[in-house]
C-alpha cells in the first residue's frame, strides 16, 4: 500500500481543507488533532465529517491523538510510515498566548519535537510544518520577507514557531531531513477559526453587536484565503526541501540553509486595512457593523505584508484570491453553516 501524507491538526481550519485536496487527488492520509476545546469541538468534528464522508474506502484513518503524547505518536509513525508529514497542530492564537503559556511549550515545543523525532527514525521524505507570519514580530520593514532576521518576537506564540524554524533545521543539518517551514499570514475563509476576526465580526455584526476594533482601526493584514493557503502547502509537499548549493556561511541567508531545510511567506501580498476589511464583510453579509475602537492589544502587531518571491520561484505559485471574492464565499459559507 501507498506510503501515506500523515497531517497533524487535522480537524483544523487548515488541515481539514488539506486532508480534502489530497484525498481528491488520489492520496491516502492519516489525520491527527487532539480536538481540544480551545473553540468549539463541534465545529472541528463538523470539518472531519466532511473529510470521512469525501473519503473513498480505505483511505482516511483518523487518531484523536495530542502531539504532547510522545508514546502514541511514535507508535502511529511506526504503524504508518508516512512518506509525508504535514505539521499544522499547535495551540494556535497570540492573546491566548499571555493567558496560557504553558500551552504553546506543551504542544508548540514539546509536541514538535515527537515530530520530529517520528520523522527522523520512520523514513520520512518530506516534513512540511506550519510556521506564521507573527515571527517577524516587532519588525516594521513591509513587506516582510525571509531574509529578514525574526529575533524579536511579541508574543510566545511567534516566539515557539521562531523555535519551531530553528528546530527543523537541526534535525535537517543533523539527520538531513528534509523540512520546509510556511510562514501563513492571516489564513480566513469557509470552515474558519472562531477566534479569529472574521468570524467574531460576522457573527456581531448579524447579531446588532458591536465589533471590536483595535488600535483604533489603524491596522493592517495581510489577509489570505484558505484555498492559495491549501495549494502553496500542496506544492511543497511535492517539492522537498533541499540545500542551497550557494549558501554562504560567512554570510548566511535565513531562508535557506545548507542543509535541506528552506522557509518560505505564504500571504496574499496585498496588506488589507482593518477598516476596509470591515467594510467588505458589511458588504457581503448585508448588514452595517456596530464599532468599538479599542486601544492596541498586548502581542499584536500593527501591519503584515508578505513577500512571497521566494514561494513563487521555489513552487511556481502566488496566492492572489481578492478580498471581496473571499469574504463573499466566507459569508455564503457562515450564514449556511450558522443558519443565520
Amino acid at each position: 500500500m501507498t506510503r501515506p501524507v500523515l497531517i497533524t491538526g487535522a480537524a483544523g481550519f487548515i488541515g481539514a481543507a488539506l486532508a480534502l485536496r489530497l484525498l481528491e487527488r488520489g492520496e491516502r492520509v492519516v489525520g491527527i488533532d487532539n480536538l481540544n476545546t480551545y473553540y468549539d469541538p463541534a465545529l472541528k468534528r463538523a470539518r472531519l465529517a466532511r473529510v470521512e464522508v469525501a473519503a473513498p474506502s480505505g483511505s482516511w484513518r483518523f487518531e484523536p491523538l495530542a502531539l504532547e503524547d510522545g508514546p502514541e505518536l511514535m507508535a502511529l509513525f511506526a504503524d504508518e510510515q508516512p512518506r509525508v508529514v504535514v505539521n499544522l497542530a499547535a495551540q494556535a492564537g497570540v492573546r491566548y498566548s499571555l493567558e496560557n503559556p504553558a500551552a504553546y511549550i506543551q504542544s508548540n515545543l514539546v509536541g514538535f519535537g515527537h515530530i520530529l523525532e517520528g520523522c527522523r527514525h520512520h523514513g520520512v521524505e518530506n516534513l512540511v510544518y506550519a510556521s506564521s507570519s507573527s515571527v517577524y514580530g516587532g519588525n516594521r520593514n513591509l513587506p516582510f520577507h525571509e531574509r529578514q532576521p525574526v529575533n524579536h518576537p511579541v508574543s510566545l506564540y511567534a516566539a515557539s514557531k521562531k523555535a519551531n524554524e530553528l528546530m527543523a533545521h537541526t534535525y535537517s543539518h543533523l539527520y538531513g531531513l528534509p523540512a520546509t517551514g510556511l510562514r501563513f499570514f492571516t489564513v480566513y475563509g469557509p470552515w474558519g477559526r472562531p477566534d479569529m476576526a472574521p468570524m467574531l465580526f460576522a457573527r456581531a455584526i448579524l447579531a446588532g453587536e458591536p465589533i471590536k476594533v483595535f488600535n483604533h482601526g489603524k491596522m493592517q493584514r495581510d489577509f489570505t484565503y484558505i484555498d492559495d493557503i491549501v495549494e502553496g502547502v500542496l506544492r511543497c509537499c511535492d517539492k522537498p526541501a533541499t540545500a542551497n548549493p550557494e549558501f554562504d556561511p560567512r554570510a548566511p541567508d535565513p531562508a535557506t540553509a545548507a542543509a535541506p531545510h528552506r522557509v518560505f511567506n505564504i500571504g496574499n501580498s496585498q496588506p488589507t486595512e482593518l477598516l476596509r476589511f470591515i467594510e467588505v464583510m458589511e458588504q457581503a453579509l448585508g448588514r452595517d457593523a456596530v464599532k468599538d475602537f479599542q486601544p492596541m492589544q498586548p502581542g499584536d502587531v500593527v501591519a503584515t505584508a508578505a513577500d512571497t518571491q521566494a514561494l513563487e520561484d521555489w513552487v511556481g505559485f502566488r496566492p492572489s484570491t481578492p478580498i471581496e471574492t473571499g469574504v463573499d464565499r466566507f459569508a455564503r459559507w457562515y450564514r449556511e453553516f450558522y443558519s443565520v
